[in-house]
């Protein structure tokens, strides 16, 4: 494998993550922030910090210029050429290598969550330069995240269903380092101006095709899970006419003709590098444990049930209080519980009696556990209960996401009114805010992506 991967594929650097604030904290105030000047004096300070961070890394760029194009090819030939050992070992009744549950499959998902609900940020900065042909290929890199203003192919909107589907929209569970990249991919598109050989770098380094998303929408349709967000990158990501080979055109073209080129392709190498920060894709799989993250959930529930239950129910003498009373004894409690028949592990769920509680007609704690939680205790207890019993292997078609009403959307109307009576050139300035990371897959912005779009062909 080439070492030219999107961030999915790449292991946990050594790196420790800056500990001075809270990278979701920093990821919310790029995203959410209202003061423009503030979001880029913290994107600067930020992307300063995590580019130092970046100069220890190893250096995996060509130093010439004129070797990027074959280092992109070489690296979809190799990612081509695992893929088809990845089948040929599946066809042979080989065991999935990414997602030993559906448990396991969740637990993705909403860990790079952070990361997917800011698809193509890093270029949001460029679209002021949408009379220059050399920014062409980028402007339309990110005009193809937004899905061209259409929901049922805007990325953002599409992750947003999936969570929403699968029930997963508790970020509370979500550990802070998974911000980091989202947290990047924001400052980048802030604060492009002082940083363009980065973005320009960055993008070079992630959009590539990366074998990750080929073995991820495979298994994901395995466990009932769509797998539309993947299989769509793996269309436009490609080397030949998508934004892989976009993303080389880019670095060629914004390349000084008279200027430090030296100095400029430095920084693009720097910013390639970027995309190695923090913990990939597969280090987030390979980092579950199931039985560790049932206990973090129950770990996450006992100060709300601590006091909630009766003393008539007692385990090895405890009462269901007493066992939540302290955070060291719940791998006691689950023991105690299995002890007692409670919970039958290696077998189906639903003769175990705790299952019966939480799930079915009737439960007693219906509704405590999230969908997420009760996926955790069911594979928990299923174990070596064989999981394609429980999680029946169906192909499900995306069904695509639906774009609201808008005639009564009050930011579809304050944006009409915002557009009226101007020239076509002064409505780019308008609508480039709502193609922003935060605005983009609303309404409004969805409108606005198309207007931009419509606008931009037509003033050229």
């Amino acid at each position: 494998m080439t070492a030219l991967t999107r961030l999915e594929d790449k292991p946990a650097h050594e790196h420790a993550i800056p500990t001075a604030g809270s990278l979701k904290q920093c990821y919310e105030q790029l995203l959410l922030g209202d003061d423009a000047g503030q979001r880029r004096a913290l994107g600067k300070a930020f992307l300063q910090a995590q580019l130092q961070r970046a100069t220890d890394l190893p250096e995996e760029m060509p130093e010439e210029v004129s070797a990027l194009q074959s280092f992109v090819e070489q690296h979809s030939t190799d990612v081509a050429r695992q893929y088809a050992d990845y089948l040929s070992a599946r066809k042979e009744g080989g065991p999935r290598q990414f997602f030993s549950n559906k448990a396991h499959a969740l637990f993705f998902l909403q860990a790079v969550s952070p990361t997917k609900l800011v698809d193509g940020a890093w270029l949001y900065g460029l679209l002021q330069h949408w009379r220059d042909p050399r920014f062409e290929g980028l402007i339309c890199t990110y005009l193809e995240e937004l899905g061209d203003g259409n929901p049922a192919q805007n990325h953002v909107v599409i992750y947003r269903k999936l969570l929403g589907e699968l029930g997963l929209q508790d970020t509370g569970v979500i550990a802070d380092e998974h911000y980091l990249q989202g947290a990047i991919q924001l400052a980048l598109g802030e604060c492009a101006d002082d940083f363009l050989p980065e973005v320009i770098g960055y993008n070079l380094g992630y959009e590539q095709l990366p074998l990750h998303l080929l073995i991820s929408a495979y298994e994901l349709s395995e466990l009932g899970i769509d797998p539309y967000y993947f299989t769509l990158h793996v269309t436009i990501d490609n080397a030949s006419t998508g934004h892989a080979q976009k993303a080389v055109q880019s670095v060629l073209q914004l390349l000084p003709i008279e200027g430090d080129r030296e100095d400029f392709l430095r920084r693009v190498a720097l910013g390639y590098r970027l995309n190695d920060l923090g913990q990939g894709s597969r280090a987030i799989i390979e980092s579950f444990d199931l039985y560790a993250e049932v206990l973090n959930m129950l770990e996450r529930k006992r100060p709300f049930g601590q006091h909630m239950h009766s003393d008539y129910c007692r385990f090895e003498g405890k009462t269901v209080n007493q066992w939540l009373s302290s955070p060291e004894q719940l791998p006691g409690f689950l023991a105690a519980m299995e002890n007692k028949g409670w919970i039958k592990r290696h077998q189906n769920p639903q003769e175990s009696r705790f299952w019966q509680l939480i799930e079915g007609d009737g439960a007693a704690m219906f509704g405590v556990f999230s969908p997420y939680e009760k996926q955790l205790l069911h594979d928990w207890i299923s174990g070596d209960w064989t999981a394609e019993r429980s999680t029946p292997a169906v192909r499900r078609e995306s069904s695509g996401a639906v774009e609201p009403t808008l005639a009564a959307d009050p930011d579809i109307q304050s944006l009409q009114t915002a557009l009226e009576g101007l020239p076509a050139a002064e409505q780019m300035s308008v609508l480039i805010p709502w193609l922003s990371a935060h605005r983009h897959a609303h309404p409004a912005g969805l409108m606005a992506t198309r207007r931009f779009i419509e606008l931009k062909s037509s003033l050229r």
